[in-house]
């Protein structure tokens, strides 16, 4: 168990962390797939989804709404189909459908009364507005890629955020969803860790792509992680 009562700010990613992300892929890509007769299952869906979008995130800099239209175009030139313009700009527009987690609200409010609330996200400055709303909590920072000019799990991200915050290392605490992506990068800068294993039980690696590291804490949700930083003293 990690002392809550160290820390003052919680850093968190949002999409597959606060934003069930790999429902919202799913509805956007699955009609895609059945217009042009491909029969993935959501694993293969999503695990494609998790190889396309990092190989082309490692690249220059683009905005996410850019990449996933890429990821869209690529999932047609591996399984061999063509999307339509419309198809093309799916992923992408529906972002601002995506709903947060059903604990997600109800634990960022009980979480705000404690603690400094600060997301570090790979999205654009106009998504993350949609996302935002849905959320419901007031964030003291908000870093995303394209702010930064690179997506995790490049460390500049985290020393963005980091610099932003302006608080010591030990007294910030990084929640994700992603091993790959955040938990693996946040350790190596010294960061304490929180990883939200929400793909407990569940087969595949999902939308991420696959990495190995050893958080402080691991809980299945936010609702669990609220329950647990109640010890803290306001």
């Amino acid at each position: 168990m990690i002392d809550f009562n160290k820390y003052k700010a919680l850093t968190f990613d949002c999409y597959g962390t606060l934003i069930d992300w790999e429902n919202g892929i799913l509805g956007a890509l699955k009609p895609v797939l059945l217009a042009h007769n491909q029969n993935l299952n959501d694993n293969q869906i999503l695990e494609l989804f998790a190889q396309l979008e990092a190989e082309i995130q490692q690249g220059e800099y683009i905005k996410y709404r850019e990449i996933l239209k890429r990821v869209v175009e690529k999932f047609g030139e591996k399984i061999g189909f063509e999307p339509t313009n419309d198809q093309i700009n799916s992923l992408p527009d529906s972002i601002q459908y995506w709903r947060p987690f059903p604990d997600t609200v109800e634990a960022l409010k009980n979480l705000k009364q404690k603690f400094k609330l600060v997301i570090i996200s790979n999205i654009d400055d106009d998504l993350f507005a949609f996302s935002a709303k849905h959320l419901e909590v007031e964030f003291d920072e908000i870093i995303t890629a394209e702010q930064a000019k690179s997506y995790k799990p490049s460390l500049n991200n985290f020393k963005v955020a980091i610099e932003r915050i302006n608080l010591p290392l030990e007294e910030i605490l990084h929640v994700a969803a992603s091993v790959y992506h955040d938990i693996v990068a946040a350790k190596s800068l010294g960061l304490s860790t929180v990883w939200v294993n929400r793909r407990a039980n569940r087969q595949g690696t999902g939308a991420t792509v696959s990495a190995v590291s050893q958080p402080d804490l691991e809980v299945p949700d936010l609702k669990t992680l609220a329950a647990l930083s109640s010890t803290k003293q306001s």
